[in-house]
């Protein structure tokens, strides 16, 4: 009986090394939990689908860069999951080695950058770009955004939310985020974090201030800066939406974006239809959890990194008319509809 639970154990450590060593996420083993902040002892184990973690591989022709470039084409690269609590500022094992070893608290280390990587690259437009990719289709639950240097394609920083709904019941909204998050593990994480949207935007506002990019006395425009989102429903549909829940204003810096589907259309002359099918086509590998908003994020802004390294230029795709903000005008004649 000893020998058999021996050797249990010795399969699962062989299964998270190798888990780690091919970047997948090793939680199915139930072994890891994220962090509890002070006061919250009961945070749940994580459970990441495999599944999500490999993209299916690309035809050679798709793939213009080495396997040891960036964007996580690496296959002896180390992928490790964000800790959540860290994002939202109320880690308190900074100073646990086992939880170092496990949890990411950098993100920019998984998108690096090399020198060969900016040989390609095209002068850009803006000076920074803003990888925003929400989640959630009642209300938002999840507001991520990454920025990203435009003239050294790295990532700066990285602001993450978790949202509380505002209409929404608490039965309901218990049985929103267990459906949401739930697979994934991140409910608990969901639950101690979430702030209303209203205050995720004073908060985003100020996080931007801090880096330069937004201020009250331009108007609530960006400063040479704009979002960039896979799709149009971002900004074009739920922002707005989610605004009018909350009852606040449509933020000015919400006035205009980047579709990353269009660009990608105008730049390889191929259609992708989502952020997947762009990753496979690239060669790229998929990193986390699908439709977890960090990961689909940081995996966009992989996307966004191939193609800048490409030559691509980024340009304005869409932008709302000042008058009557419902009305958006598309600025690409060839796009994704």
């Amino acid at each position: 009986m000893l020998r058999g639970i021996f050797e249990f154990d010795a399969i699962r450590r062989e299964w998270r090394l190798l888990c780690l060593h091919l970047g997948i996420s090793p939680f199915r083993a139930r072994q890891f939990s994220y962090p509890a902040t002070s006061g919250l002892s009961h945070t749940k184990r994580i459970i990441c689908s495999s599944s999500h973690s490999l993209s299916s591989s690309p035809s050679p022709s798709d793939t213009s860069h080495s396997s040891v470039s960036l964007m996580g084409t690496n296959e002896n690269s180390r992928w490790r999951p964000m800790c959540l609590y860290y994002t939202h500022g109320k880690c308190t094992k900074m100073d646990d080695p086992a939880h170092l070893e496990v949890f990411n608290h950098n993100c920019s280390k998984e998108l690096p950058v090399t020198a060969a990587d900016l040989e390609g690259k095209k002068p850009q437009e803006f000076d920074f770009f803003l990888v925003l990719d929400l989640e959630g289709k009642v209300e938002i639950l999840e507001f991520p955004v990454l920025i990203v240097d435009a003239r050294t394609m790295q990532v700066v920083d990285l602001f993450h939310r978790f949202v509380r709904p505002t209409k929404m019941s608490e039965q309901a909204i218990n049985k929103y985020i267990e459906g949401k998050y739930g697979e994934v593990g991140v409910d608990r994480v969901w639950h101690d974090t979430a702030i209303p949207f209203k205050q995720v935007v004073e908060e985003f506002e100020g996080w931007l201030a801090e880096h330069g990019l937004w201020g009250k006395e331009t108007d609530g425009a960006l400063n040479d800066a704009a979002f960039v989102t896979c799709g149009n429903w971002d900004i074009k549909t739920k922002i707005p939406e989610q605004c009018v829940v909350a009852n606040i204003n449509l933020p000015q810096y919400f006035m205009e974006w980047i579709n990353l589907k269009d660009v990608y259309l105008n730049f390889y002359g191929r259609e992708a239809r989502g952020m997947v099918s762009m990753m496979r086509q690239c060669g790229i590998r998929l990193m986390g959890s699908h439709h977890l908003g960090i990961d689909d994020t940081k995996n966009i802004t992989r996307v966004v990194q191939r193609m800048l390294a490409d030559g691509a230029v980024f340009k304005i795709t869409a932008r709302r008319s000042k008058s009557n903000m419902r009305n958006v005008e598309f600025l690409f004649k060839n796009r994704i509809k």
